[in-house]
């Protein structure tokens, strides 16, 4: 919380102004091209990341696919994740977030002018909608990022298991798999603390449907996990 506020306090000034624009974008999104949407969020991403004490180092860059329509397949440590990738990807994105954080002011609007698609992961049927939603847009040439521990992991750096499930709109759509390892994003706004943070973002080697398409979804899972948990460990953010 003590970072949200120096975010805000920060940029006072700008606050308004942002603000009437994001959620007139938002309540519009349909009237502007995707890479005008992203813009903006990067803007107001690269404002409040420095009012906050967030500086994002980021890796792998090269390895976002040339060609769109790909999955990212980050490891999960809080609300933050998504605006931490936001500043330093440099193609448009959508997302699947979990219904709770829809109607969270900020991240509603961030979500909408992102278009992102809600799961509700009680609803079995809407979650299998979901997936079919995503592989047709994915097939279109759209990039999204799915969660695949489906909540953020209680140990800091340390990911939880992977759910197969989450790999089922990649395997549909033959696309590639691009593993995102996260590093001390948790500390953001789970800490309580304000104090210059350093959030790591590397993005990893994609893997191409031709290398996964004999694996089950649960393989393809743990070996996303691995590779993230390698890259975490030799950046220090393993304790």
């Amino acid at each position: 919380m003590k970072r949200i506020i120096m975010m805000v306090l920060r940029n006072i000034l700008l606050v308004p102004f942002a603000w009437c624009k994001l959620c007139w974008y938002a309540a519009h999104a349909d009237q502007y091209p995707e890479d005008k949407l992203y813009a903006l969020l990067k803007q107001i991403d690269r404002r409040a990341n420095k009012g906050g004490n967030i500086t994002i180092k980021a890796s792998g860059i090269e390895n976002i696919p040339k060609e769109n329509g790909f999955i990212f397949y980050p490891n999960h440590q809080g609300l933050y994740d998504v605006l931490a990738i936001i500043e330093v990807c440099p193609v448009p994105f959508s997302v699947v977030a979990k219904q709770e954080v829809k109607d969270i002011p900020f991240l509603k609007q961030v979500f909408t002018c992102m278009k992102a698609f809600f799961i509700d992961r009680e609803d079995i049927k809407q979650s299998m909608q979901i997936i079919i939603n995503v592989t047709k847009e994915v097939k279109k040439g759209r990039n999204y990022l799915i969660f695949a521990e489906g909540t953020r992991s209680k140990h800091g750096n340390h990911p939880q298991e992977f759910k197969g499930g989450s790999f089922k709109a990649a395997m549909k759509a033959k696309c590639p798999v691009v593993p995102v390892a996260l590093i001390d994003s948790y500390k953001s706004f789970d800490t309580g603390s304000a104090a210059p943070l350093t959030v790591q973002v590397h993005f990893l080697e994609p893997i191409p449907y031709e290398e996964y398409k004999d694996m089950k979804s649960t393989e393809i899972a743990e070996e996303v996990k691995r590779r993230i948990e390698e890259v975490i460990k030799s950046n220090g953010g393993w304790d």
